[in-house]
């Protein structure tokens, strides 16, 4: 049927290309972002947009439409690879939901470090307990995205990682009916389905998006299955006011093939140890909004949303690491049963912002501030027996092993102010007041006896930060800022997983502080550059530990307070477009680009002290030649990610299946798209060379063990627009 379906779409689309005419080709139309300075699509933000400050901070915005990539599959390292330093895990083709994200040497899996937004508001569950990006809007549907470092704090929240937010594409202004459909085909059996809708008419507009996606997978038992939708309505009952509610949903069904040893790995990276592994999580976010500007001086934005989703798993689960293997019973001629585990969530948060621009002495300052308040519930629930099958079934038999409610209450004034010391140089003070309350409630099973467990905290921590900018010309700056951070102890860390791992009983908040110093800017049209410095301190961070258990000997992972650690560095993005550099009125475009970072992360106290921080690589570079014009665009990049350690003791050789070495890979991907009117043909290939690589260890789903990334890939792709 998905088959049919797809061979009519292909058939009706060439048949619409058909008659239009052959030598008809136009640009698309100019389109201008509000606040937002930008060459060749990626630029930084201007000082306040929508009753944000960025004023001294270090961010960067893509704008998606300008890059040609695989937006199909959210290549990461493509549709993101030009903010420097951005590391990423690559699972989304391997048995996971999303590409998780980090800089700076933080942990990049499920993106646990950042503060993932859509449209300005929270995506995942909890982004104090249980901050994981299950949920990440299709490429296809995102306008731009804006990425802030960890001087985000004070506007966003404490999270040491800074704020990402994707900003989906908006409806026509001109238009009371747009429509968009699009099909990619690739290896590995990808077929994505994309079409959208949307307009405006009168006080009215909207904007929908449906989304299907299935793939067969790089390796065995990699297959999986993905619906994402999302619906918008505003009302605009005059130009000062706007009235709106958003949906979002994801639907997946994921086949984990289980992660491997380093043996397994350099023999086939293609293996799997896992046939009997399934996971869903299906996604649901609810967001109601008001914008009112009472004057052009001042802003007024309040946005509410609710969450309400889940992720379940069946598993054969990590007991004996990914060299155990998963075969028949020779005394029950059965598999042996899996474990189920399944995770509820439930949360709701209010974001009230107010800005307001006023004269002091001769010139413009501006205030911002806001309140936050969040409430968020979280059951989960694990151990559950369940079938001898292969198939997809979450059904269980007795009880669950452990069974237990998280809850998270969360209070945050927050207020910063650009002073303007002349036409020139601006200082920007903040501070943001957090207040968390926290309980676990329930039970865990151990050696057939249920403990239960019952914790119930308070704390209220200040947060102050700083940043100045020195307008050094029209469009060329000078900024820095120094900007407190906070990570509380998430679920997380207060339940391990599994028997491979275990949980220091005496954790502590890790907090510390962000500072940056750089130069950016714009020269004419034809150079665009970002080069600054860095410092993070991260006191009592949480980690894994490699330990050996006195009574057996055996190896284990122990997540607590490592240490104190400090990762410092460059960052650089530079461009220029060498066509505009010999003419500056070219309508073609020659650019190429390089964003690079340097990080050195590592601990300094405790007993890894020296020790690089885990996960961390000390050298990240992309280079990338892109050509444009009216028609056609294309970019071959470079990717080089420098090796790293799965564990705070830099081991480089482990039974512990998060513990070991990751090596260094390089990785090449090249991208086009040719328009013809309203039609669009991409192709591209990833990972050229089919370098055999991975950028995971993991103690759990979706190993235990090595997740490796995808081998060579290509796909093509059919767009058009009406």
């Amino acid at each position: 049927m998905r088959k049919g379906i797809a061979i009519i779409g292909v058939l009706v689309f060439l048949w619409q290309a058909s008659v239009a005419q052959k030598d008809s080709v136009k640009s698309l139309e100019t389109i201008t972002i509000e606040g937002v300075r930008t060459v060749n699509g990626i630029g930084h933000l201007e000082g306040e947009v929508n009753g944000v400050i960025y004023e001294g901070k270090k961010n960067e915005v893509i704008i998606t439409d300008s890059i040609a990539a695989n937006k199909a599959i959210n290549n990461t390292r493509q549709i993101l690879g030009r903010i420097p330093g951005l590391s990423i895990v690559e699972t989304e083709s391997s048995g996971f939901t999303a590409n998780g994200i980090a800089t700076r040497g933080l942990n990049p899996t499920q993106s646990i470090e950042m503060n993932v937004r859509q449209n300005g508001y929270n995506i995942s569950a909890d982004v104090f307990g249980y901050n994981e990006a299950y949920y990440v809007p299709p490429m296809s549907a995102v306008n731009r995205v804006e990425f802030v470092r960890g001087a985000a704090a004070l506007q966003f929240g404490p999270q040491f990682g800074g704020v990402v937010n994707y900003l989906l594409k908006e409806p026509s202004p001109k238009k009371p009916l747009e429509f968009n459909t699009a099909f990619t085909f690739g290896s590995f059996g990808l077929f994505n389905s994309y079409n959208s809708i949307g307009g405006s008419w009168k006080k009215w507009s909207y904007f929908g998006f449906f989304q299907y996606r299935s793939l067969q997978g790089y390796r065995p038992n990699s297959d999986q299955q993905q619906v994402s939708g999302f619906g918008k309505i505003q009302y605009a009952p005059s130009e000062k006011v706007k009235v709106g509610v958003e949906y979002s949903l994801l639907r997946n069904r994921i086949h984990m093939p289980g992660g491997l040893t380093d043996s397994l790995f350099d023999a086939d990276p293609k293996a799997s140890t896992r046939a009997r592994n399934w996971l869903k999580s299906p996604w649901n976010i609810l967001t109601g909004y008001v914008n009112y500007d009472p004057s052009n001086r001042t802003k007024i934005r309040f946005k509410t949303s609710y969450l309400f989703s889940n992720r379940s798993l069946v598993w054969r689960n990590e007991d004996g690491g990914p060299g155990a293997v998963d075969g028949i019973d020779s005394a029950t001629f059965a598999y042996v049963p899996r474990e189920v585990e399944s995770e509820d969530m439930r949360s709701w948060a209010s974001e009230f912002r107010i800005a307001h621009q006023y004269m002091l002495g001769q010139y413009n300052s501006t205030l911002a501030g806001g309140l936050r308040y969040s409430q968020a519930w979280f059951k989960r629930k694990g151990g559950g027996h369940g079938t001898t099958g292969s198939d997809f079934n979450l059904s269980t038999t007795g009880d669950w092993e452990y069974n237990l409610d998280f809850t998270t209450t969360n209070l945050a004034p927050f207020v910063e102010n650009i002073f303007a010391i002349g036409d020139k140089l601006t200082i920007t003070p903040g501070f943001r007041l957090e207040y968390l309350h926290s309980t676990v409630a329930g039970y865990k099973t151990e050696d057939n006896e249920k403990l239960a467990a019952a914790e119930n905290r308070s704390r209220a921590l200040p947060l102050f930060g700083a940043g100045t900018e020195f307008k050094a010309t029209h469009h060329t700056s000078i900024y820095a800022n120094v900007t407190q951070a906070y990570r509380p102890i998430d679920y997380s860390a207060l339940q391990p997983f599994g028997v491979t791992s275990k949980i220091d009983p005496n954790l502590k908040d890790a907090s510390g502080y962000n500072a940056d110093l750089g130069y950016r800017g714009t020269i004419k049209n034809f150079f665009n550059f970002d080069i600054s410095g860095f410092y993070m301190a991260y006191n009592n961070r949480i980690g894994v530990v490699l330990k050996i258990d006195p009574k057996t000997s055996q190896e284990y992972s122990l997540r607590t307070n490592i240490a104190n650690s400090v990762h410092k560095g460059v960052e650089s993005y530079l461009e220029l477009n060498l066509l505009k550099l010999l003419h500056a009125d070219a309508e073609n475009g020659l650019s190429i680009f390089n964003s690079f970072a340097y990080t050195d992360a590592k601990y300094t106290s405790g007993a890894f002290k020296g020790k690089r921080v885990e996960a961390s690589s000390k050298i990240i570079n992309r280079l990338g030649l892109s050509y444009t014009n009216h028609a056609f665009s294309g970019i071959f990049q470079f990717n080089h990610t420098g090796d790293a350690f799965g564990d705070a003791s830099n081991a480089r050789v482990s039974e512990d299946p998060i513990a070991g070495y990751i090596p260094a890979y390089t990785v090449l991907d090249l991208s086009g798209t040719y328009k013809i009117k309203n039609y669009t043909i991409s192709a591209g290939i990833n990972n050229i060379t089919d370098k055999a690589y991975f950028t995971r260890r993991t103690d759990e789903y979706p190993g235990p063990g090595i997740i490796p990334a995808v081998g060579r890939s290509f796909y093509i792709g059919l767009a058009a627009r009406f």
